[in-house]
């Protein structure tokens, strides 16, 4: 896939950019704390802003995304990203940072990264050989994986050797470099949606979305997945390992496991064609479903690293084949669209998830909250993998047939 220069042009930029993402996880809540007087809950107001804003703005980046050229979408988004993280970095350098303006700048960012995601989606064709989707989505994924497990040591690093403000400059950094790499691409014209009101170009991208089962059975796996299992892990997985494992390191052995099955899911995924990519979806949700009660579970930290490896693999391998499903059977037209309701699902539920697990686990015990939601998603996603829609979605696809329903073609 590297030898075809558009492709590597924007693998390259993405690469540099997940890495600063990584950054980013880490370096925030120090660059908070390191403002007089914030606590965490200013930690959270800064972490939430951003949140807020994506899921606020989503929709309408889809719907601009397939608007106006996706190249200039994510171009414009990068400058926007870098100039937020930019004046964070010197307000935070410059001991001139207060709470509010950070939370205003992540808010800003937020809304940025909303036009951005659902524009890289509908680029990717564009930018590869048609039957390519699958190996350019894996490798996408391959280098946000990578930096899944490289990242977190490295923002370690700077952090303490330049401070928080110091990653974020070089946050800012990725974002420029990504931008960079942008203006160089010379993708394929795309098919130019209508020129309709932005309401109606947001109703087409809703029509295409409720009248495929395989989609929007899809997008409710998804919102369970992202509403329940990963908030229980999140929350209660570093609760037990502080309990019962030692703290720390143990939790750390165990997000590096899941982040090594990550890598390897999106090994397969450049070479291995499933026949039926919506069993695989579905069962591969599933199984990621049981992460909850891993991580919750008394098993040795090398068993739950372990297994968490292998919910690594069936992540990645599931979220890189429905990438390719949307983008082989939805019309290109409308992918960024769709692609923003995928989005919205996650943003606005992993949040309430979130806020409730805590008093959950508090009202039932930490075990019995994190088997549930693995039961819970689990169920979903048997539900959905045996609906007919998706269970019967071949390699292919009858696409013409979709295609020739859709509204907005």
């Amino acid at each position: 896939m590297l030898r075809h220069r558009e492709f590597a042009l924007l693998w390259a930029g993405q690469a540099v950019s997940s890495v600063g993402d990584r950054l980013v996880m880490v370096a925030m809540p120090f660059a908070v704390l390191s403002v007089p007087g914030a606590g965490a809950a200013a930690v959270g107001l800064v972490l939430g802003a951003s949140a807020l804003t994506m899921a606020l703005f989503v929709l309408v980046g889809g719907v601009v995304a397939d608007r106006v050229p996706r190249q200039l979408t994510m171009l414009g988004s990068d400058v926007v990203r870098a100039g937020a993280q930019g004046v964070s970095a010197w307000l935070l350098l410059s001991g001139a940072a207060t709470v509010w303006e950070l939370v205003v700048l992540q808010a800003v960012y937020g809304a940025a990264e909303a036009f951005f995601r659902p524009a890289v989606l509908g680029l990717v064709p564009q930018v590869v050989t048609p039957g390519d989707e699958q190996p350019a989505n894996a490798m996408l994924a391959l280098s946000t994986n990578v930096s899944m497990v490289l990242g977190p040591a490295l923002a370690g690093v700077l952090v303490a050797v330049l401070g928080a403000g110091g990653a974020l400059a070089v946050d800012a950094g990725t974002f420029v470099v990504s931008a960079v790499t942008l203006t160089g691409l010379r993708p394929r014209p795309a098919a130019p949606s209508s020129a309709t009101p932005f309401f109606s170009q947001l109703s087409g991208g809703w029509q295409e979305v409720r009248t495929r089962s395989w989609v929007w059975s899809t997008l409710l796996a998804f919102s369970a997945y992202h509403a329940l299992v990963l908030p229980a892990v999140f929350v209660l997985g570093p609760k037990v390992a502080l309990e019962l494992r030692g703290g720390s390191a143990a939790w750390g052995v165990i997000s590096a496991g899941f982040g090594v099955g990550a890598v390897v899911g999106s090994l397969l995924a450049l070479r291995w064609r499933p026949r039926r990519p919506g069993l695989l979806i579905g069962g591969s949700l599933c199984l990621a479903s049981s992460q909850a009660a891993i991580c919750a579970s008394t098993l040795p930290t090398w068993a739950v690293a372990g297994l968490e490896a292998l919910t690594g693999v069936c992540v990645a391998l599931c979220f890189t084949v429905w990438e390719t499903a949307l983008q082989e059977r939805i019309p290109a037209a409308a992918q960024s669209r769709v692609s923003s309701f995928d989005y919205l699902g996650s943003l606005t539920l992993m949040p309430l998830g979130f806020v409730l697990v805590g008093p959950t686990a508090g009202a039932l015990g930490t075990r019995t909250t994190a088997i549930g939601a693995s039961v819970v998603g689990a169920v979903v996603c048997v539900l959905v993998a045996g609906a007919k829609g998706l269970r019967t979605l071949p390699q292919n696809g009858d696409q013409g047939a979709e295609l020739s329903s859709s509204p907005t073609r």
